[in-house]
């Protein structure tokens, strides 16, 4: 059974990176009927909001992400102590009691010297006599993993073959001087207990999946298949951390994208496949193969996402948008003719609106001034609404007629006065959904 996981942390809203990861597990889980985990990170009690944790439900819940159950580490301390003490148990767990300070003086000494800055195990020396003093000085200690300074080898799903020298990486440090329980151990112990069998994450997680394989053998689990994607810049390569507060998928639902314009650039960017809309989920999950994604950071620019949106909403039938043109006002006589007219010509469904404000009240007419007399012409000859689908092509000739202009200098100037636009839906069908005469300001 494959069961795969999206673990964030809920100290603030899923932005776009978060969203490559959650769609890449859930794609394999989903593709091979297994199991997704939506697993909240939550151990840090001071950062950890409930506001938060709603939002991603809401966010993935948005997007057609279901999951298939949903775990909070901070309903399984209980659990990280148990593996705490088994570590201990084994010799594979020491408390240390370094100030941040000291770490950096000794990173600094160990740079210097031109060796790697790693931590120099100075606490493994440390009596009980003297590990009881440090307490009683300065409280509590943190505790490490020991590591086994060996090299750690492993098949990434997207990098291929890896290996990390373990004697080149810090112990790492699984438990805070405060009691909490960090990122490492606890996500450890849950795919152990729930069997996750495939992890997918961003490559800045490369040296962390070193350390946590031998955790997960110190621990008696099994090790689940890893692969890391490439991380996402800016459309100039820049890094998108600093514009992360304008990426969340909060914000790129208030700007009116559709969850498929998202979803079907996010399950193509950084591979080999061309990105291409697609209509549902299914087709989605059907063409996903991790192997196709490489390593390279991988360029996003929220602009590609707003052509994807047009072309998702042109694709709609009325059912699909029946809501929100009924929350226009729209009369229901009038959706079907309304949606055929605006759909190819808006690119977020909030762009209706000034649609139907142009056909209820009109809009500004957009004359040129070489135009003036002439619109002011034409205007006086178009008669009152209702108009039908035949009224624009009897004005257009009874004006060519009477001014002796044709083609584009007349029916151009026509648009742009009963518009406001330069091009637009046909205008013999706009002119049955127009409620009032155009006229100059």
């Amino acid at each position: 059974m494959t069961v795969t996981r999206f673990a964030p942390s809920p100290t603030g809203y899923i932005h776009v990176g978060n969203l490559r990861t959650a769609l890449f597990n859930y794609m394999i889980a989903r593709k091979a009927g297994g199991t997704f985990i939506l697993r909240l990170d939550d151990t840090d009690p001071e950062r950890s909001k409930q506001e938060y944790a709603d939002a991603i439900r809401e966010d993935l819940e948005w997007l057609g992400l279901t999951w298939d159950r949903m775990e909070r580490q901070s309903e399984r301390l209980e659990r990280y102590e148990q593996a705490a003490q088994e570590l201990r148990d084994k010799g594979r767990f020491y408390e240390c009691f370094e100030t941040p300070t000291e770490l950096d003086l000794k990173r600094k000494k160990q740079l210097n010297m031109g060796k790697p800055p790693v931590y120099d195990r100075a606490a493994l020396e440390l009596s009980e006599e003297e590990k009881a003093r440090l307490r009683a000085e300065r409280g509590n200690g943190h505790w490490r993993f020991k590591l086994r300074q060996e090299r750690i080898e492993w098949t990434d799903g997207i990098l291929g073959d890896l290996s990390i020298d373990a004697a080149s990486v810090s112990d790492p440090v699984l438990i805070r001087g405060d009691g909490q329980f960090l990122y490492t151990l606890a996500s450890v112990c849950d795919d152990i207990d729930f069997g996750v069998t495939h992890v997918v994450r961003g490559s800045d997680h490369v040296t962390n999946t070193a350390t946590q394989i031998q955790i997960i053998e110190a621990l008696g689990g099994a090790v689940p298949s890893f692969a890391h994607h490439s991380l996402l810049t800016g459309p100039q390569g820049e890094a998108l951390s600093k514009r992360l507060g304008t990426l969340s998928l909060r914000d790129l639902r208030a700007q009116g994208v559709e969850p498929m314009a998202l979803l079907s650039l996010m399950a193509r960017l950084g591979s080999s496949q061309p990105v291409e809309l697609c209509s549902s989920l299914d087709e989605l999950i059907e063409g996903f193969d991790l192997s196709n994604f490489g390593a390279a950071p991988t360029k996003f620019d929220v602009d590609d996402l707003f052509p994807l949106t047009a072309k998702y909403l042109h694709s709609l039938p009325l059912e699909a948008v029946a809501g929100d043109v009924a929350a226009l006002g729209v009369p229901a006589d009038k959706a079907e003719a309304f949606w055929n007219v605006v759909r190819e010509n808006i690119t977020v469904k909030s762009d209706m609106a000034a649609w139907w404000e142009l056909f209820c009240n009109g809009v500004e007419p957009l004359v040129d001034d070489e135009d003036r007399e002439f619109v002011a012409q034409a205007l006086a000859m178009l008669p009152e609404p209702p108009y039908t689908a035949e009224s624009w092509s009897r004005w257009a000739a009874e004006v060519k007629d009477a001014t002796g202009r044709k083609g584009k200098a007349l029916f151009l100037p026509l648009r742009k006065a009963v518009t406001g636009r330069t091009q637009g839906p046909e205008m013999a069908d706009v002119m049955p959904l127009l409620q009032k005469k155009p006229a100059l300001g």
